[in-house]
């Protein structure tokens, strides 16, 4: 069985999460928290950062959020996310880019290592200042998601996909650290709505990291 090493609040383990659930892949989780540097988890991956993906029995380890899901995708046919033609799978790989990149190192990560990591690894209070400005880019993000599932079906266009995972993925992260204002997102609040309904994300959404709590609204469907 594959296992994954991650921590609860990893958007990128929970997109690999969520893909795996999607694709009804089993799996066990085994926390790994990447700032301990732990000499065994640095062996397998010396960059030290979650996700990693292995199979003892296989002897393969994968490391690197994309390159698990671009694994996955090649070798399980069931509910594909990264489906259509050249162009479809061309806008789904852009659109996992930008939330893995521009989302998260806008929104996501400092909300994580202000909320998260300074108070369980340095006992340290939030920086004010980085808050404000992380949760005012994040207006700015969930701009342009109104726009994207208000002209489709679904994030990168009429079928789920992995693009919808990732969004899904860092979202939440952020909505768990209390970085999100949902108010006049409505397009994207009934997106979110109908994803937690999935028993993927519901999934997800059930775990929790220590010192740090989410809103009230955080699992609720309809928030």
């Amino acid at each position: 069985m594959f296992q994954l090493y991650q921590f609860p609040l990893c958007p990128y383990s929970r997109k690999v999460r969520l893909q795996m659930e999607e694709k009804g892949i089993a799996y066990q989780l085994v926390r790994e928290s990447p700032w301990e540097r732990r000499d065994e988890f640095l062996d397998m991956n010396p960059s030290g950062q979650t996700p990693v993906l292995a199979d003892a029995t296989l002897g393969l380890t994968l490391i690197d959020s994309k390159a698990i899901g671009e694994y996955l995708e090649e070798t399980v046919e069931r509910a594909p996310m990264i489906p259509g033609n050249v162009a479809a799978r061309a806008e789904v790989r852009r659109l996992v880019a930008y939330f893995d990149e521009k989302f998260h190192g806008d929104v996501v990560g400092p909300l994580l290592h202000e909320r998260a990591i300074k108070r369980i690894v340095h006992r340290l209070s939030p920086d004010a200042g980085v808050l404000r400005h992380a949760m005012k880019a994040a207006n700015d993000h969930l701009d342009y998601i109104d726009y994207l599932v208000a002209s489709r079906r679904w994030i990168a266009g009429p079928l789920l996909s992995l693009a919808d995972l990732a969004c899904a993925a860092h979202l939440s992260v952020a909505d768990y650290l209390g970085g999100i204002d949902w108010r006049g997102h409505d397009e994207t609040r009934q997106w979110y709505s109908g994803m937690k309904s999935r028993r993927s994300l519901r999934t997800v959404l059930a775990d929790r990291m220590e010192l740090v709590s989410p809103p009230d609204h955080y699992e609720k469907p309809d928030f």
